[in-house]
This record gives C-alpha cells, sequence and structure tokens, in this order.
C-alpha cells in the first residue's frame, strides 16, 4: 500500500485505505514496527535490561541508517539519470530534489545528518531514532505497561502544544515524520506486541467498543469521501482552532500525530482485531506472496522505495495512462516479491547428511537484529 501511495498520479492509489479514512499506511509501518520489536527483543528483556540487548539496539538503528543512506542516494541516482539522459529536468521539482541542484553542499550535509529528507524516502530516519529507545520501552513495557503507556501519551502531548521536532536543514521547518510524536504509535505497538507475546488482549473485545469504533470508521469513511461534509468539517475545524483549542485534538496533522487521526488509526486496529478474518487470510495460500515480503522486510521496504522513484520518473517523462499505470504498479510488487523470494531462497540452509545436521532457518522481521 506504501508502494501505490508512492507513485503518485495513477487510478491505483485511489483505492488505498487514506483514500477512506483520516490515517493512512504510515501509521500501519509504525505500530507494526513496535509489534515486530516486543516480538524480537521480548525474551531477551525478561531478564533486565542488559548490555547485548542494548547494544541490538544500537546496531540495528545504525543499520537503518546505512540503509536510509543507500536508498537516498539510489533516489539521487534514479532522478539524475533522468535528468542527463532524458534531458527530464520535470524530475526535479518533485520531492525536494531540486534543492540537490541549487545547494548541493548544504544538501549533502543534511541528507549525513538525516536533517534533508526526500519526499518518499523519509520514513526510515523516524524508525532509526526509535530504535534507539526501543530496548528501554520494551523493558519499561514488561514491568509496567501503564508508566510505558502515560509517559508515552505526556512526551506527545508536550510534543505537539510546544511544537517540538527535529530540525530540516537545509531547508527550515522539521521532520515530517516527527520521532516525538510517532513514538506514541511505536509504543502502543510494542505494549501490544507485548501482550501477543503473552496471548493477551491490550484492550477487551467488548460489543458498545466493537459499535464506537465501526461508527468512527464509517463517519471518517464518510468524511474524507463526501465534499459537503468534508467542507464542513473543515470549518468546524478552523473555527474551534480559532476559539484556541489546541491544534492537537481537532486538525489532521501527520507530523503530530493529531488525535482525529489517531483514533481513526487505533479503530480501524481494533476492529481488525476482534474479527478472524485477518488471521484467516494471512494464513491463507492466496497471502503466501505477502509472507514472502514481510519475512525481508527492510530489504523489501529500501528496494520498493527506489522502484517508486523509478516510477516517478517514468510518470514524469511519460505520463501514460491505465496500461502504463497499470504495469508499473503490478511490476513493482511483483520485482518486490521477487527480491524477497531470492532473499528467502539464498536463506535457506543448507542440505546436509544427516538431515538433522542442517542449521534451522530463523525469522526475520521488521523488528529483528539478526546478524
Amino acid at each position: 500500500m506504501i508502494y501505490v501511495n508512492h507513485v503518485p498520479g495513477t487510478m491505483f492509489e485511489n483505492f488505498t485505505s487514506r483514500n477512506f479514512g483520516l490515517s493512512d499506511a504510515a501509521e500501519g509501518f509504525v505500530f507494526m514496527s513496535g509489534c515486530a520489536v516486543a516480538l524480537a527483543y521480548g525474551a531477551k528483556l525478561e531478564n533486565g535490561l542488559g548490555l547485548a540487548a542494548i547494544y541490538k539496539g544500537l546496531t540495528r538503528s545504525w543499520q537503518l541508517y546505512l540503509v536510509h543512506l543507500l536508498t537516498s542516494v539510489w533516489a539521487i541516482a534514479v532522478v539524475a539519470g533522468a535528468v542527463v539522459f532524458l534531458g527530464a529536468d520535470e524530475v526535479l521539482r518533485d520531492n525536494s530534489f531540486s534543492l540537490l541542484r541549487d545547494k548541493p553542499y548544504p544538501v549533502i550535509f543534511g541528507i549525513a545528518t538525516l536533517g534533508h529528507q526526500f519526499g518518499y524516502v523519509n520514513i526510515l530516519p523516524l524508525y532509526t531514532v526509535l530504535m534507539l529507545a526501543a530496548p528501554f520501552a520494551v523493558r519499561l513495557g514488561q514491568l509496567a505497561p501503564l508508566r510505558l503507556l502515560a509517559g508515552s501519551v505526556t512526551l506527545w502531548a508536550v510534543t505537539a502544544l510546544w511544537q517540538v521536532n527535529l530540525p530540516n536543514y537545509p531547508q527550515s521547518g522539521g521532520w515530517l515524520f516527527n520521532p516525538f510524536a510517532w513514538q506514541l504509535v511505536f509504543t502502543l505497538g510494542i505494549v501490544t506486541g507485548l501482550a501477543l507475546r503473552q496471548g493477551k488482549r491490550v484492550v477487551p473485545v467488548q460489543p458498545w467498543l466493537v459499535a464506537l469504533a465501526l461508527a468512527w470508521i464509517v463517519f471518517c469513511g464518510f468524511w474524507v469521501r463526501h465534499p459537503a461534509l468534508n467542507q464542513s468539517m473543515q470549518g468546524l475545524i478552523a473555527h474551534l482552532s480559532d476559539s484556541g483549542v489546541p491544534s492537537i485534538l481537532v486538525a489532521l496533522d501527520k507530523t503530530y500525530v493529531s488525535v482525529p487521526r489517531l483514533l481513526h488509526f487505533l479503530a480501524l486496529v481494533y476492529l481488525l482485531s476482534v474479527t478472524s478474518l485477518v488471521r484467516t487470510l494471512a494464513s491463507s495460500d492466496i497471502a503466501s506472496p505477502v509472507r514472502v515480503i514481510g519475512r525481508h522486510s527492510l530489504p523489501v521496504f529500501a528496494f520498493s522505495t527506489v522502484c517508486a522513484i523509478v516510477a516517478q520518473a517514468t510518470k514524469d517523462v511519460h505520463p501514460g495512462g491505465l496500461g502504463q499505470d497499470a504495469l508499473l504498479i503490478a511490476g513493482g510488487l511483483v520485482a518486490q516479491w521477487a527480491f524477497a523470494a531470492t532473499l528467502d531462497y539464498c536463506r535457506q540452509p543448507a542440505i546436509t547428511a544427516p538431515r538433522a545436521a542442517a542449521s534451522p532457518a530463523l525469522p526475520v522481521g521488521i523488528g529483528s537484529a539478526r546478524p
């Protein structure tokens, strides 16, 4: 879904989740990353927060930083190739690439320090920062989950009220994915993952709560899709903001994860968790390609980012139509599956005699720290 959203201008982006609610796939990415961290590190931290666990978090953060640099370099290479070989200067106008031509040295410094993040290549820096604190958050979640949630909510609220963020450079402003705000979504994922390890639920299944979540999801869908309702809600938000209500409570702010977006995402997660449909689909044969991709989430995500930049450059050079759009989207998704399947094949244990001597394959996920 993120890949489809990262190739703007195709008809297929009209069918992703952001077109039917206030949140989008980014919340899902960060939440599931928190779940994966809890599942991957939970067992290692049950006996206490040792140096080994902290080191694993640091090395994973370093790995994410290096992957971000690699994807940024490849994004630059794709755009530069379109300019040099195709004369497509128009590709520079998107996603802050024009600054690379106008201010090359500040931009290079900004890329290395995570200050300058190209559009659609800007979520891994968030995850890089979050992983620095992940072992501490997981351990605190094991000992006192309510304290972890209270601290996370407090940091999120203070961040929004005081507009705290990490700086962009050489541009003004801050990160689109503000780590001090998005840590709340990540923390909610950690708490959920820790509960999953114990076979428990964070929020119990209650008919009234299911009805409330469903009503909010339906209302948000009409809010986004119905022009008159959308205009009315925008007017209400503006009126409340002018009346002094903090924007975090009423706005649709992605950087600070405003309340309406957060509640929409949490309602969606809750509804998906109370039905067996997700588990049934995820374990079905038809979802096998998705499971292959999931086992290699980080390299596939980086690869998909480069694929998206290639698709964007293609549409800038040759806008095309439905046929080209279908080829870009389907071709990109198939390429990602093929890449993951290749990694899957390469990581299979060697067949030796006797068979029992073969080493079992290790699961690899978003939050794992496999050497």
